[in-house]
Parts: structure tokens; C-alpha cells; sequence
């Protein structure tokens, strides 16, 4: 390596770092970043004008909320190494004690990033996760309870399930379970949060009365749009460095989202007989949550598949909402606990060893098309097991929440009439916003 390019600092094991790799996470970092503002515009398009500006700035609260308590301790619980239990991290980093140094490494001596930068890193995955979960309290829920939860689930839920698949201890990490960017702790889990959070709030005001269609199609593909982008840096930021392996996170995560977006579209152009918008939109979110458990294992040939299946499997899931009453008000069990299902599943199937090792660091054993079968039951029992503890404590924590004074979950129908812009916000996103007409103001994103 040219050493105008990179600088090392001894920790005892003379580590070196390239500045290329420091500055390609430091970009992806930012990239995560912009997701929270994509997952903002995305939820508020889809709502009912009324409610547009409440859903923004929630997914705002999350970056800011989860940053703190990463701070304090999410990331210590979540991802320090200084405990040997396989189901939470150790205390050795609250507040971040000890993050001054400038060396990390694998466990295994291995070069990567500095750990500081490993932290912050992480930090942006994190506080986008309750703002996926911000999606099943539209049009219905209080903002400040919601605040108090996203603080409270992220130590519980995701600190948790993060630890057990990243986590040099943790069990499913122990046990080979394969999940590259997220797949379990991030999408599987918040589509979990998301039924709980819908059961305990129950159904929007007028649900089946009004005709629910999203308010501003625009917002909806401004912020696929910035999510689309981000997403480069959610998948490739994990290869924690300039590489090949990076390049090709980014090759098959573009592929993914390009066949999603594609495939709902045409599956919806056959009943509608028009492309929709809205169709495209949520096909490319499918395939960019499907394809991210697997983004830095699978081949470009791969990634169709992915985006393919995750975008009919998603679609179904649309419909089957309804079956059951649950008012999935912003579809964020079908695209994201389902497409994160998916996308585990495939995982078990499609992982090559070979693709693993690109960066020289990463050795694992492969798929089921590598022979090895047994990875898709490994699969299918890391995500079943967070789903289950994040629908559980989930369900639990909020159950707690509305029975404490203060922290009741649900708005009042007044406010819920006005909309939670002006009852829980005191601010509008549109400066006039005019009745609701005799058919009801659409909202909602019932793509099928």
C-alpha cells in the first residue's frame, strides 16, 4: 500500500488502515443518513395531508433519539465485544468509554475501519429502524409515547437481535446464521414491531368508510428515490471498506431494486391496466429489503431472483392485511417483515463461499447451492427468533406504555379527525388544508 494513503497506529498489532476505505464508510455513513428523510417523504405521501408533516419529523426523532442512546449504551449492548454472552453485549463501552482509540479490529487481527467510525456507522442503522416502524402508527398514534418507544425498543429489540447476529458471542452468529446488512435486526424485527404496534392501536378512524389512496404520489417517489440512493451505502457500507466487495453490495442491490420495482408493476398492469407509480415504488422497496440480508454473498445472477420473489411475496402480503383486519396503515409488516423474511430464506439458498471471501476476510460455507442445506433451517431460525422476541416485547412494552399516565398510545378521535399535524405537532405540513369531502381524503397504500 502507498503509505501517502494510509496511516497506522499501533495497538499491538501494527494495524493499517487505507484512507480509501476510511472515507468510503464515512460516505456510506452519510448515505444511511439520507435514508431517514426518504423513509420520511415515503410514510408522509402515503398518508392523508393532515397527517403528512407528524410522520417526517418522527422518523427525524428516531436518527436523534437512538443517537443518544447509542451513545449510553445501545452500542455498547448492541456491539462491544467485552461480553461473552450470547444473548447481550458488555458495558465496556457506555458512553462511549475507550472509543478514543483510534485501532479496531474482526476479533480475528484482521484489518477493517477504525472503531469510531464502526460506531458511527452502525449508529445510522440503528436510528433508522424505529422510523420504519413509525409507518404503523400513522394517522392514530400520540407522537410523544412514540418517541418513548423508539428509545425503549431500541435497547430491548434491536440492541438485542443486532448482538446476536453481529455479535463475535452472539448465538446466531455462533451458529452461522448469515445476514450481511440487516435482513433480521433491522427488517424482520420492525415488521414484527409493526403488527404489535397496530393491534394495540387498533384501526384509523374511518377506515373502511373513507377511500384511502396516498395524498402525494410525488413525496412517495421522491422518497423511494432517496431510500433507493441510500441504500448503496445501508448494504455497501458493511463491506467497511473500498473494495471489490463493496462494488459488487452495490451491483446486486441496484439489480434487486431494478427487477422489484419492475415486477409489481407489471403484476399490478394486469389488473389496472396502467404502470403505476405507486406499484413501482413499493416493488423497488421490496427488492432492496430482500436482497440485504444477502447483498455481500450472492453473484449478479442471483440478485433477480431476489427482487423477483420478494417483490410477488410482498404483494400478496398487501392483500392478505386485509384478511386478517390488520390496519397495516403504511405497509410496513408486508414490505419489510415480509421482504426481510424473504430475503433470509433466499439467503440460506443462495450464499456462495466464494463471493463471501472476495474481501479476504469473511470465510463462510455457503448456501444450499454451495451443498451446504443445512444453512436454510440455520436461516429460517435466526429470523423466526427475532421476529418472535421483537413481536413479544414489543407487544409488551406498549401494553405497559398505555396503562401509565401520560403515555396512552392512541390520539383522541378529535385529534384524529383534525389530523396529528395540528394536535400533536401544532404545525401543518400544507398551510391550508382543506375538509375532508363527502368520499372521504385518501391516505394509506393499499398498492393491490
Amino acid at each position: 500500500m502507498n503509505s501517502t494513503n494510509n496511516f497506522s497506529e499501533n495497538s499491538g498489532k501494527g494495524q493499517v488502515y487505507d484512507s480509501g476505505d476510511i472515507a468510503w464508510t464515512l460516505s456510506c455513513t452519510t448515505l444511511v443518513w439520507l435514508m431517514v428523510p426518504g423513509i420520511g417523504f415515503f410514510y408522509s405521501g402515503l398518508a392523508r395531508s393532515r397527517s403528512a408533516l407528524s410522520l417526517i419529523i418522527l422518523c427525524c426523532w428516531s436518527i436523534a433519539v437512538v443517537s443518544i442512546q447509542w451513545f449510553l449504551f445501545g452500542y455498547s449492548l448492541a456491539l462491544s465485544d467485552g461480553s461473552k454472552c450470547p444473548f447481550i453485549g458488555g458495558v465496556d463501552r457506555v458512553l462511549l468509554y475507550g472509543l478514543d482509540g483510534p485501532n479496531y479490529d474482526d476479533g480475528g487481527g484482521n484489518r477493517v475501519v477504525p472503531e469510531v467510525l464502526f460506531c458511527i456507522y452502525h449508529s445510522m442503522v440503528a436510528g433508522i429502524t424505529p422510523a420504519l416502524v413509525v409507518g404503523a402508527v400513522a394517522e392514530r398514534g400520540r407522537f410523544l409515547p412514540t418517541v418513548v418507544f423508539m428509545f425503549i425498543w431500541s435497547t430491548l429489540v434491536y440492541d438485542l437481535v443486532a448482538y446476536w447476529t453481529w455479535g463475535q458471542a452472539g448465538w446466531a452468529n455462533k451458529l452461522g446464521a448469515l445476514d450481511f446488512a440487516g435482513g433480521t435486526p433491522v427488517h424482520v424485527a420492525s415488521g414484527a414491531a409493526a403488527i404489535a404496534y397496530a393491534m394495540q392501536l387498533g384501526e384509523r378512524e374511518g377506515r373502511h368508510v373513507l377511500n384511502y389512496k396516498p395524498h402525494n404520489l410525488v413525496q412517495v417517489v421522491l422518497g423511494t428515490s432517496l431510500m433507493w440512493f441510500g441504500w448503496f451505502g445501508f448494504n455497501s457500507g458493511n463491506a467497511m471498506g473500498a473494495n471489490a466487495r463493496a462494488a459488487m453490495v452495490l451491483l446486486v442491490t441496484n439489480l434487486s431494486a431494478s427487477f422489484g420495482g419492475i415486477t409489481w408493476a407489471l403484476v399490478d398492469y394486469r389488473k389496472n391496466k396502467s404502470f403505476s407509480a405507486l406499484s413501482f415504488c413499493f416493488g423497488a422497496v421490496a427488492g432492496l429489503v430482500s436482497v440485504t440480508p444477502a447483498s455481500g454473498f450472492i453473484r449478479p445472477a442471483s440478485a433477480p431472483v431476489f427482487g423477483i420473489i420478494g417483490a410477488i411475496a410482498c404483494r400478496w402480503a398487501s392483500g392478505l392485511k386485509h384478511a386478517i383486519r390488520l390496519d397495516d396503515a403504511l405497509d410496513v409488516v408486508t414490505v419489510h417483515g415480509v421482504g426481510g423474511l424473504i430475503g433470509t430464506l433466499l439467503t440460506g439458498i443462495f450464499a456462495e463461499r466464494g463471493m463471501a471471501a472476495w474481501d479476504g476476510i469473511t470465510c463462510i460455507e455457503g448456501g444450499w447451492i454451495d451443498g451446504n442445506w443445512m444453512q436454510v433451517p440455520v436461516q429460517i431460525g435466526h429470523c423466526v427468533a427475532g421476529g418472535v422476541w421483537s413481536f413479544i416485547v414489543t407487544y409488551a412494552i406498549l401494553w405497559i406504555m398505555n396503562k401509565i399516565p401520560g403515555l396512552k398510545l392512541r390520539v383522541d378521535t378529535a385529534s384524529a379527525k383534525f389530523g396529528l399535524d395540528k394536535g400533536e405537532i401544532g404545525e401543518c405540513a400544507y398551510e391550508r388544508v382543506p375538509p375532508v369531502p363527502p368520499g372521504g381524503e385518501g391516505s394509506g397504500s393499499d398498492p393491490s
